[in-house]
């Protein structure tokens, strides 16, 4: 008997006597493609699960629909996700269920492992319906994780000797044929916070022979290295289903991290024994490993090293996460677009076997986009969080109505340095050699060290959402008013001198000098700490927040490859039909002054509405704010600006009177190209009228879209001079192909326009 007020797919069951059985394994184990009427039943259908299993249920996150606003996905998370309270241990349980066009709700990803004890039984808070599993419909790239089982460590006999309890004998990875004798030292079998080695390969292979036992492989993970002298000062070993980066990895949370003491041994000072996955006790981890920091050179997440017996040959072997069916698939695509557009441009990496390897592709909008926009770039990896289905990577970069425009996309094989080195040149080529000023990527190693290679000078940010992520991790136990201190450093600090001071009083403070965790941070403050990110040009993108992926979550896990395109397809036009109703809202639409004075009128008449939008609210703050000259001489004059009211936000102002040139210490100008408040009200006080050329940036003026080249004022090299000509008139000549081929008689008009022109240019036929 099917009940309409249950999910669907869900029946009540029965009894032999008619009665709703009341057991526990009446709620069935969701999984991907179960469906609900509603959202509301998908959650309630959860809470029942989550009382017969043992813990509370919370609504987690939603996504709308950038078309009408409604509610296109939801999440219900454990009641232990996140950090923010004391009682929550960053569960990763949860369920997300999206609207399909039907007006079904589908479960479509779910994360059964819990991070924290089980309750057993918990009092339900509703009625919880009995059901019944319907058999799942079955789903192209779905994937589910089977519950973890209790993890137990047994004794293992040695040659028909029984180890001592809770200790076993490290045998040679070689073969178990060789002498007792020449064993590794023994170990306690279970890992522990304190635990000693005198070297960092012993806590490697102690690690391994854990590992063998419980039933997992390793990898080595992430290492640090000292600023000093660049020895290596920390290591991670990782389960080898660590990430997302390969279908077969699930984002496991298990570690041992080792910490370099003075005496030159190693301690255990971090751990996480819990796996999110099945164990298979007794696995082997093939091969003799071993750790060669001068190979490695500290990538993140590499494989084990192996060393070959025969001739002691170090080799280490990439791996690739695009499945092969994407080749063929995308290389018809390409050719399609080729055939459309000339000046689309994609390649591919190619391994010493000549197999395909990375992939990237622009067409021709996205390259002329980067001649304009292509000076603070995000490359953004959301795959990595496991939301898609391959690693697909996009460039992005903001226009002059502060939008996002792809400047290319790729699909990366591995996430190796040599992969991202590869990747990011390829993005250059294709760009014309057009390097940003800034670049906002994940701080992982391979990363860094690819960004400092092919972009040297470029500012190198950190996402925001890897440096949130690793605060929640490393600072859950640390008491709330260190955490508010924490987070007044970072963010009212205005000069990097005043972020030291009140970084070395809060470590003294609380007395974490030798906290590992901050210590690094701080070694990299760089590149993420706003006082430090303020001087470089970052188009206005926000230090402390995250911002959407090109795509939203319509490049999901689920969708089939032909699917990938499509949507791939439809998501970029949408976003330039965004930009294009921007454009005409420029151009045809005028704002309301809310002054008098000239250089409103002037920035109204150049600049795209939202960033009028922007300079009209600095300039009308800056009539709360007094001015008082403190300093002069010669030409240079220094003022202090303060708000009226507020003695503590105050800025200091330099001018100079022979060039017109100022700045001021909040640095918004060098951060996001417009003038601040602060300057607006000295060039009030001095009584200049108009902004001078160089503070109006050609990117954020309404012509920035048409590349009108101005070579004298934009300071650039030849070489990108040349490439910004190229795109410019490039994308010129795409306009009247476009409108000239709508009809007869426009083709005739552009042709003519066109041939009058090239008289002009005095073309030799």
């Amino acid at each position: 008997m099917v009940v309409k007020a249950y999910p669907l797919g869900m029946v009540r069951i029965m009894n032999n006597n008619g009665i709703g059985e009341d057991e526990g394994d009446s709620v069935v184990e969701p999984y991907v493609g179960l469906e609900f009427d509603t959202a509301e039943e998908a959650r309630d259908y959860y809470n029942s699960f989550a009382t017969r299993t043992g813990f509370k249920v919370r609504t987690g996150q939603l996504y709308r629909s950038r078309t009408d606003g409604t509610v296109s996905s939801r999440r219900f998370v454990c009641s232990k996700e996140g950090f923010q309270l004391n009682s929550r241990t960053g569960c990763p349980a949860f369920i997300r269920v999206q609207r399909r066009d039907t007006g079904k709700w589908v479960l479509d990803q779910i994360q059964k492992e819990h991070n924290h004890e089980l309750g057993g039984h918990v009092e339900e808070t509703t009625p919880r319906p009995s059901v019944q599993q319907r058999a799942p419909a079955p789903t192209k790239l779905g994937i589910s994780v089977p519950h973890r089982p209790k993890m137990k460590v047994v004794d293992e006999a040695d040659k028909g000797r029984s180890c001592p309890s809770g200790v076993i004998s490290f045998k040679r990875f070689k073969g178990a044929e060789e002498s007792d004798e020449q064993t590794q030292p023994k170990a306690t079998t279970e890992p522990y916070a304190g635990l000693e080695f005198g070297s960092a390969n012993e806590a490697c292979q102690f690690y391994q022979a854990y590992a063998e036992v419980v039933g997992f492989r390793v990898r080595i993970g992430q290492l640090f290295r000292s600023k000093v002298d660049g020895s290596i000062t920390s290591r991670r070993f990782v389960c080898s289903k660590e990430g997302f980066q390969h279908p077969s990895r699930m984002g496991c949370g298990a570690y041992m991290r080792i910490k370099r003491q003075d005496s030159g041994g190693w301690i255990v000072d971090r751990l996480n024994k819990d796996h999110n996955h099945e164990l298979e006790p007794g696995k082997k981890n093939a091969g003799m490993k071993k750790i060669t920091e001068d190979v490695t050179g500290g990538l993140d997440s590499v494989d084990l090293i192996e060393l070959n017996d025969f001739n002691n040959h170090i080799s280490t072997t990439r791996e690739n996460t695009i499945g092969k069916e994407w080749y063929p698939v995308l290389f018809d695509y390409f050719q399609s677009k080729q055939a459309e557009d000339m000046g689309f441009f994609y390649a591919v990496e190619l391994d010493s076997n000549g197999s395909c390897m990375s992939i990237f592709w622009a067409d021709s909008r996205s390259r002329f986009a980067c001649s304009q926009f292509g000076d603070a770039v995000v490359f953004d990896t959301s795959y990595r969080n496991g939301e898609y289905s391959v690693p697909f990577a996009t460039f992005i970069g903001f226009n002059h109505h502060r939008q996002p425009v792809l400047l290319g996309g790729a699909l990366v094989a591995d996430e190796s340095k040599e992969a991202f080195s590869w990747l990011f040149q390829t993005w250059l080529r294709a760009m014309s050699g057009r390097r940003p000023r800034s670049i906002i990527a994940d701080q992982d190693l391979p990363i860094q060290q690819a960004v400092a290679q092919v972009f040297p000078g470029a500012h190198h940010r950190f996402s925001a959402w890897q440096i949130r992520s690793k605060e929640q991790e490393n600072l859950r136990s640390f008491p709330n008013e260190f955490k508010y201190e924490y987070e007044k450093c970072l963010y009212q600090s205005q000069t990097t001198v005043e972020f030291d001071t009140m970084w070395s009083a809060l470590v003294n403070k609380y007395g974490l000098r030798d906290n590992m965790w901050l210590r690094e941070i701080y070694e990299k403050r760089e590149n993420w700490v706003p006082a430090y990110l303020r001087a470089s040009f970052f188009g206005g993108i926000p230090v402390n927040g995250t911002f959407e992926p090109f795509y939203g979550t319509s490049l999901n896990s689920l969708i089939s490859l032909r699917e990938f395109i499509s949507r791939y397809e439809q998501g970029l036009e949408q976003r330039r039909e965004e930009e294009r109703k921007e454009d005409f809202n420029s151009y045809n639409l005028q704002p309301f002054l809310q002054t008098k004075e000239p250089v409103e009128e002037q920035c109204r008449r150049l600049y795209t509405l939202t960033i009028f939008r922007i300079f009209q609210s600095e300039l009308a703050q800056s009539y709360n704010y007094l001015g008082l000259k403190t300093y002069e001489e010669g030409a240079i004059s220094r003022f202090l600006v303060r708000k009226c009211g507020n003695e503590n936000e105050k800025h200091a102002v330099t001018f100079s009177a022979s060039n017109l040139n100022a700045s001021c210490s909040c640095q918004m100008f060098e951060y996001e190209g417009l003038l601040c408040r602060h300057i607006l009200k000295v060039f009030n006080l001095l009584d200049i009228r108009e902004l001078p050329s160089r503070y109006i940036l050609h990117r954020w003026t309404k012509n920035a879209e048409f590349g009108f080249v101005r070579d004298v004022e934009s300071g650039v090299t030849s070489q990108d001079l040349k490439a910004l000509m190229i795109w410019s008139l490039r994308e010129a000549a795409s306009k009247y192909i476009e409108f000239g081929t709508s009809s007869l008689e426009k083709y005739k008009l552009a042709y003519e326009i066109m041939r009058e022109g090239g008289k002009k240019l005095c073309w030799q036929r």
